[in-house]
C-alpha cells in the first residue's frame, strides 16, 4: 500500500515532479520542472550535454536532494523521507550509470550479487537470482572473471544486470549506449525493453535521437536546465 503523500493531486503517478529546481552554489541544473512518469512507462529525457539530464534522474533516487518543489515516488514525498524509508526507497531503483560504477576489484557475479546481500537476501537465493539474471543479458560465461577484461558492452551488460537482480520497480539509465558500438548499443536497448516487458518502468536519459525513435514512449526534452515541451 503506498504511503499518503498528503497531496491527493499527486497520487495518479508513480513519479511525480512538481515545481522543482535544483542549485548547485550559483548554478542552476534545473529550473521549475514537472512531470509525472506512469506506472510500466518507457520515458525518455534528452537534451543536450549540460541540460541537467542526469541531475534530474539523480533527484528521483536521491542521488542529490532537490532545492525547491516537491518530488512523489510511489508515495513517498521525498521532502520528507525518514531515515528507515530511506532503504526502501533505493531499492525501487535500479540504476544504470553511464561509465558502469562496477567494483574492479570484484568478480562480475560478486558486482551483481553486492546488491541482493545488502538486502540480506539469503545466500541460496542470491546464487539462483544473480546466475538468472545473468543468463538473462548473455554475459554468464564471465561470472567468475573482472570487470576490467570486459569490452565495454559486457561491462554495460553486467550493470544492467546488478540493476535488473533486486526486481525494482524503476530502472534509470544515464546515457546507457553513449559509449557503446551500434551492436552492443542495440542489444543494450533490448535489454531495456525487456525490462520493460517484465513490468518495470523505464526511465533513460539520452542525447541519442535515435534511441528515442526506436520507441514510442514520451520524451522529455531539457535545455538550460528548463523542460522545453
Amino acid at each position: 500500500m503506498q504511503e499518503s503523500t498528503g497531496l491527493p493531486f499527486l497520487d495518479d503517478a508513480a513519479i511525480r515532479m512538481f515545481h522543482v529546481s535544483k542549485e548547485f552554489g550559483e548554478i542552476s541544473a534545473l529550473k521549475d520542472i514537472s512531470l509525472a512518469v506512469h506506472e510500466n512507462e518507457f520515458m525518455f529525457v534528452t537534451g543536450p550535454s549540460g541540460a541537467g539530464k542526469s541531475t534530474l534522474i539523480k533527484l528521483l533516487y536521491m542521488g542529490e536532494p532537490a532545492t525547491e518543489g516537491t518530488i512523489i515516488v510511489d508515495g513517498i514525498n521525498l521532502s520528507r523521507i525518514s531515515s528507515h524509508q530511506f532503504p526502501r526507497l533505493r531499492r525501487k531503483f535500479g540504476v544504470i550509470f553511464q561509465d558502469f560504477k562496477l567494483i574492479s576489484t570484484r568478480t562480475v557475479y560478486d558486482n551483481v550479487a553486492l546488491v541482493l546481500e545488502v538486502a540480506r537476501t539469503r545466500p541460496d537465493e542470491i546464487k539462483e537470482r544473480v546466475y538468472e539474471v545473468l543468463e538473462r543479458v548473455g554475459i554468464a560465461e564471465r561470472a567468475k572473471e573482472y570487470p576490467p577484461v570486459l569490452s565495454g558492452g559486457e561491462q554495460q551488460r553486467v550493470a544492467i544486470a546488478r540493476a535488473m537482480v533486486g526486481e525494482p520497480k524503476f530502472i534509470i539509465a544515464d546515457e546507457p549506449t553513449g559509449s557503446l558500438d551500434p551492436d552492443s548499443a542495440d542489444r543494450i536497448f533490448g535489454l531495456l525493453q525487456e525490462a520493460h516487458s517484465r513490468g518495470a518502468t523505464i526511465i533513460i536519459a539520452t542525447h541519442d535521437a535515435d534511441l528515442t525513435g526506436a520507441h514510442s514512449g514520451p520524451v522529455i526534452k531539457l535545455e538550460k536546465g528548463r523542460r522545453l515541451d
